[in-house]
């Protein structure tokens, strides 16, 4: 009986896969289509651009669409996840970035469509962190800051996927990694609905990527990278709950909270990281520029393909030391992830130091 289970849920999540992936192969020739044919490019010229000549960012059309469609057809009506509040912020985030990539949208609006949207699944579908288990220990939390930090928690990472689609395929293959991995530890939990969500995001972004690699025929714009950011966030939430460790239930993986800070690494260090840069010299977090992790890369030399393949193999590395050392607990774990982040940020600034100044020396690690 387990082993017809085992067959069937494979199965299953095969055909999840391989129907979200065949509408978003099917859905992108025609948007490129109408995007040529209406001259839907993206803001050519401007300064954070890395491309000299005009691109469609209509692919999170497609990757919306096909999520959307998969989850409803495939989707394990159970009380693991409320499907009704997640589409419907799906909805709305999407509606707000199409509006985004076709004629732009204030930070304001912004901000305040991304806040109705994270508390519609605070409020409404009750996904929040209940605990800050253990880190600086501090343990279960009261309602109303548990809901205050979810909120902040979502918007945040929302916002991060936003930040990091800069280059060819750097932000599809981390939703990739992100929800492949929410994915295989669901399924290891045999929280199935939750695996089914994660997988058709994963099937959705697949099918894009093919036409995002370099040279990109097409951009996911905030309307991909926002929606893949929302899946994402609300993934490690729940699973961050499911292992919540209680006086009644023993959790199945440990030290789950630092385990989705690893899954999370690229976006979350990357956008702490510029925003941190921007208030120490005086500028709004919000002001664009070309100080990301990634366009810091392409100006070693590292052409989009290899360093989305450095900044996915970083990530990996994250999750694999963080289920090595699982017995470590939350606090040392999520340290020693952030440890790597700054070393890895360090050695860029070495080496972008001496390509400048054409010299190896010691004292580029410091000045």
């Amino acid at each position: 009986m387990t082993e017809f289970l085992l067959s069937y849920h494979l199965v299953y999540y095969v055909i999840i896969i391989a129907f979200s992936v065949l509408v978003t192969l099917l859905a992108i020739p025609s948007i490129l289509h109408v995007a040529r044919a209406r001259h839907l490019y993206d803001d050519l010229g401007h300064f954070r651009k890395q491309h000299d000549h005009g691109i469609p960012r209509l692919g999170g059309v497609a990757i919306f669409v096909s999520f959307t469609i998969t989850s409803l057809l495939f989707s394990m009506t159970d009380k693991s996840l409320p499907i009704n509040y997640l589409l419907t912020a799906c909805i709305i985030l999407f509606a707000m970035g199409l509006k985004d990539d076709l004629s732009g949208v204030n930070s304001r609006t912004k901000f305040f469509i991304q806040f109705i949207v994270a508390s519609i699944l605070v409020l409404l579908g009750n996904i929040r962190l209940s605990s800050m288990y253990g880190v600086f220990g501090i343990y279960d939390l009261p309602y109303w800051p548990s809901v205050a930090m979810s909120v902040l928690t979502i918007i945040l990472i929302v916002n991060a996927f936003n930040l990091i689609d800069g280059i060819d395929g750097l932000a599809a293959t981390t939703g990739i990694i992100v929800n492949g991995c929410f994915a295989a530890l669901f399924i290891y939990m045999q929280q199935y609905e939750l695996a089914a969500v994660s997988l058709a995001m994963v099937g959705a972004i697949f099918g894009f990527l093919k036409f995002n690699l370099t040279p990109a025929k097409i951009f996911m714009g905030d309307t991909g990278s926002l929606l893949i950011g929302l899946i994402s966030v609300v993934m490690a939430i729940k699973f961050i709950e499911l292992n919540k460790v209680t006086n009644i239930k023993t959790p199945e993986i440990f030290s789950a909270p630092a385990l989705a800070v690893a899954i999370l690494i690229g976006p979350i260090f990357d956008t702490i990281r510029v925003f941190i840069l921007r208030i120490s010299n005086g500028l709004s977090p919000f002001n664009a520029d070309r100080n990301h992790i990634h366009h810091r890369m392409l100006k070693l030399g590292f052409n989009h393909l290899q360093t989305t393949l450095i900044l996915a193999a970083i990530n990996v590395v994250c999750i694999v030391m963080v289920l090595w050392l699982r017995d470590y607990g939350n606090s040392i774990l999520i340290g020693l992830i952030l440890f790597v982040g700054l070393l890895f940020n360090w050695s860029i600034t070495f080496f972008i130091r001496s390509k400048e100044r054409e010299s190896m020396a010691l004292r580029n690690l410091f000045v």
